[in-house]
Parts: C-alpha cells; structure tokens; sequence
C-alpha cells in the first residue's frame, strides 16, 4: 500500500538507523526506495541485509539534489501512496499504523506530520529540534498547528498519493523550498492536504551550528523564490527573522552609545527562549544551546531572506 521513498547522499550510517526503524514497524504493508544521488560513499552494500525484512528497491543516479531524487523515486514506487523522508529521520515503531489508520478513515489527497527530538539526540540536536519547532522561533508553522489552511507538508515527513504525485508533476527544479511549493501547488489545484499530528519522526538535524546556519540560510532565500512564485504565500510572520537580523545588529552597535541598555530586549528575548526551552526540555545545557539556536536561526533565515530579495531586484 505504501512505498517509503528516501534518497541518501554520503549518509550510509544514517540511513541505516532509519531503515533499521522502519523494520521494526508493525503496519508491513510497504516497500522502500532508496535513492542514492551520487554520493562518494554509497550506502548499497550496508543496507543490503534490509532486503530480508522487507520489499526493498536501490537505486543509484548521478547527483541533482534531493527534490529530482525524490521524483526518481516516485518513479519507481508501487505503493498506492508514497511518504518521502529525509535519511536523518527515524520512525517509532507505530508511525505507519498511524498513517495507515488516518488514510483509511477519511480520503486523502497529500499529508505531513511534525518532528521530535529523540533522547538519544545530542543537546546541540535537540536545541535545534527546539529553535525549529517552538512556536516562539517559527509560529509552530512547521507541522504544529491545526489549521490545515496554514499547514504545509515538509519533505522529511511527507506523503502523497502516487496517482496525484505523478499528475502534478512532482517536485519542481527549485534546490530549495521545493517541498513548500509541491504543497502549495497541490492545495492550488484542489487536492485535499492534511496534517497527520499524530504521525511525527525523530529528526536529527544538523550536527553542527555551522551548518544549521547554511541550511536556514538557505530556508531564507528559498522563502523570497517561493514569494515570486507564489505571492499570495508571504505572511508577515516571514519577515520577522530579516527584522530580527537588522534590529539585532543596530542594537548592537548602539549599545556603546546607551550604556548596554540597548541589549536589553535582546536580553529578555533570550530569556524567554531559555525558559521556554528549559520547560519543554527539563535540561540546562540544552535550554542553554537554544538561545544560541534560536538566534543562529533568526539570523541565518534573515540575511538568506534579505540576500536573496536584493539579489533578485
């Protein structure tokens, strides 16, 4: 009924964790397909003994990115429905069940569910966990609201049927934001897009700030590709990381000038975000990391934004 599609990219480890998860699910009607998108370090021969605990198809291609890999995939997949994921994600045990029971109770075109942090996750992760999925970093637009009108499904835990997939082309050539704009041309053209609460993923993330920064960075300027291709889509809510980047920078500068107190509000805000965090987390180093997440994050996602908006005039 259902084909897990997964493209890989020098992530052997990885996805062997995920597909380790996935064969102790207990829902079993599925297969998987792996994409490997021209990686240096091919995962084919560490995933080969999966192929005893389920249907499973491998596929290798030269490198185009991860949304021509999924497509590649999709091409292949015989599930009535596929549900993309990211090599980083691990599955709980009833995540299909879960998925399996909302599909048969109500017709549905396209759904996504949110992501947790697993215990096991470094205090980094599971900050990053926290700066991309508390509603006070991103409005809880990420897979915690309600409002299907306002939800969007992501590609680290995305599923479609196959028919309608394939009818509406995929995901575009876009590097970035393609998962956003897959979502949002299916809700344009009529099909019916939910989100699955109960079907979330372990998500690891990046492992490093640096990176966290190139990938929101990234997450910035798609949301101004994303703009011009769909204007209607451009909430006020996107704009304030790029003003949190410019009034973070001017209050910076003034503080020679003010004596410090111009840093205060910079102050409460991480403040709040370390107690928010510390409530949710129950962990000081991790309350900690998520202050410096939450503004690696505002900041990176801001000058991706405004870099990309004056790039483009």
């Amino acid at each position: 009924m259902i084909s897990l599609v997964i493209p890989v990219y020098n992530r052997p480890d990885e996805i062997v964790e995920l597909l380790q998860s996935i064969a102790e699910q207990r829902f079993r009607d599925f297969e998987v397909v792996v994409v490997e998108d021209g990686s240096s370090r091919p995962c084919k021969e560490a995933i080969a003994p999966f192929a005893d605990c389920f249907k499973l198809q491998y596929f290798y291609k030269e490198n185009s990115g991860p949304g021509p890999s999924r497509n590649y995939g999709v091409q292949h997949a015989e599930g009535d429905y596929v549900i993309v994921l990211d090599s980083d994600c691990i599955l709980p045990p009833d995540y299909l069940s879960v998925v399996h029971r909302s599909l048969s109770q109500e017709p549905i075109d396209a759904f996504g569910g949110p992501d947790r942090a697993h215990e096991s996750f470094t205090a980094l992760q599971k900050a990053i966990n926290y700066s991309m999925t508390s509603f006070l970093t991103t409005g809880g637009i990420r897979g915690g609201m309600k409002k299907v009108d306002k939800f969007h499904p992501r590609s680290f835990n995305m599923g479609v049927r196959t028919a309608v997939w394939r009818k509406a082309g995929g995901f575009s050539a876009m590097r970035y934001g393609e998962d956003v704009d897959f979502s949002i041309r299916l809700k344009e053209a009529g099909y019916r897009v939910v989100l699955i609460s109960e079907a979330w993923v372990w998500h690891k993330r990046r492992n490093t700030l640096g990176s966290f920064f190139r990938q929101v960075y990234h997450f910035g300027q798609a949301r101004i590709c994303l703009y011009r291709k769909h204007p209607s889509t451009l909430k006020l809510m996107h704009l304030f990381p790029a003003a949190f980047a410019v009034g973070a920078v001017l209050l910076v500068l003034a503080a020679p000038f003010t004596r410090g107190w111009s840093l205060l509000p910079l102050a409460l805000l991480a403040l709040l975000l370390f107690l928010d965090s510390l409530r949710l987390n129950r962990n000081l180093k991790v309350a900690a990391l998520s202050v410096v997440t939450a503004f690696t994050q505002q900041a990176g996602y801001g000058l991706g934004f405004l870099t990309e908006c004056f790039r483009r005039q």
